[in-house]
């Protein structure tokens, strides 16, 4: 019987185990998921779970039923690639043959005194289930900082104006647009709607030190009730301990078949690879397509491709509340009613076919 572990129950992961599983010929494989919570996580809605416009029961789908499939919901806290073994917190260590390392991304706090300890996260359903426990609990007129104004800040300080408009919000972001990956038409409707909104955007911040309900902006204190942090990501801690080749975000250097330099049996997948595009959950599930399809192909003696196609994304959409939205499809930038309703049934869907 041949051993695969899979590291996290996200959307690399579980395309992988779907995608596995679904397969006629898959024999004498048991393939163990190893994962903290007992369900799959729909993590790009947390900013609407920490603002409270979603209750987290929405943003969970059960995995796989299968007697192939074996859960463990456990803390990975260790990793050896030589002697092929995956330490659990509960002291048990499990073995494998082959090895899919998909357990996902944390906070970066770029070096800055205090923001790991007193800022907010919506990097996890636990963490975003957190945030929304403080923001429910702030005063009226209280007052939320957002730090980055990526696409997760500009969503949590969209949903919050949606879930609490009597809260002072605040966008702090260190360069001179809001999603400066985007084309000016699109960071420019953004900032009109939140503009428009009431949500004070400021530009070219310097984020110097965090203390309990205060963040220093150029060393200037700004007094809050909460702070919540979306100011850039690093592959998990377990991932980072590696002693394998890394990028600035502790992301595992892969080869073009996405395994691990030097091991051909252990394959990274999600925000724990890096590639060329931005990390997201579509990349994270085309790149499962392709490593179900080689570990199939390993696992009946046939040979990898030399190459593999280069994998093409659909395109990003964002949320501005639950009535507008903003997003590129290929190269046309889109902005109003019809990208928030593409993201919600690009939701449903995903829902359908993965519940």
């Amino acid at each position: 019987m041949r051993e695969l572990v899979v590291l996290g129950g996200g959307y690399g992961g579980l395309r992988i185990i779907q995608r596995l599983l679904a397969a006629k010929d898959l024999k004498d494989v048991r393939i163990t998921l190893i994962e903290r919570e007992a369900y799959h996580s729909l993590k790009t809605e947390f900013y609407a779970l920490a603002a409270g416009t979603v209750a987290d029961k929405n943003l969970r789908v059960s995995f796989p039923n299968d007697n192939r499939l074996v859960m463990k919901y456990e803390t990975v806290t260790a990793i050896s690639l030589e002697d092929q073994q995956v330490k659990l917190s509960s002291g048990e260590t499990v073995p494998y043959d082959d090895l899919v390392i998909g357990l996902g991304c944390e906070d970066k706090y770029h070096g800055v005194p205090g923001a790991d300890q007193y800022t907010l996260s919506i990097q996890s359903m636990r963490r975003a289930r957190k945030t929304n426990q403080v923001i429910q609990a702030i005063r009226n007129n209280g007052t939320v900082a957002i730090v980055g104004g990526g696409l997760s800040g500009v969503e949590v300080a969209s949903e919050l104006r949606e879930s609490r408009p009597d809260l002072n919000v605040k966008l702090f972001d260190r360069g001179e647009t809001i999603l400066s990956m985007f084309p000016p038409k699109l960071y420019n409707y953004v900032t009109e709607w939140l503009q428009d909104n009431d949500v004070d955007i400021i530009n070219k911040a310097n984020i110097t030190k965090v203390e309990e309900n205060i963040l220093y902006n150029h060393d200037d204190p700004v007094h809050t009730d909460a702070i919540i942090w979306t100011a850039g990501i690093q592959a998990n801690k377990v991932v980072r301990g590696l002693d394998v080749p890394q990028d600035n975000q502790g992301r595992v250097k892969v080869t073009h078949h996405h395994h691990v330099p030097g091991y051909e049996n252990v394959f990274v997948v999600g925000d724990c690879a890096r590639l060329d595009q931005a990390p997201s959950a579509q990349l994270a599930e085309a790149q499962g397509e392709q490593i179900a399809m080689l570990l199939q192909q390993k696992w009946n003696g046939e040979s990898w491709p030399e190459k593999l196609p280069r994998i093409k994304l659909k395109g990003v959409l964002g949320s501005l509340g639950k009535k507008h939205g903003f997003g590129l499809m290929g190269e046309k930038p889109l902005t109003g009613r019809v990208p928030r309703v593409l993201k919600s049934g690009v939701l449903w869907m995903y829902k359908y076919h993965s519940g």
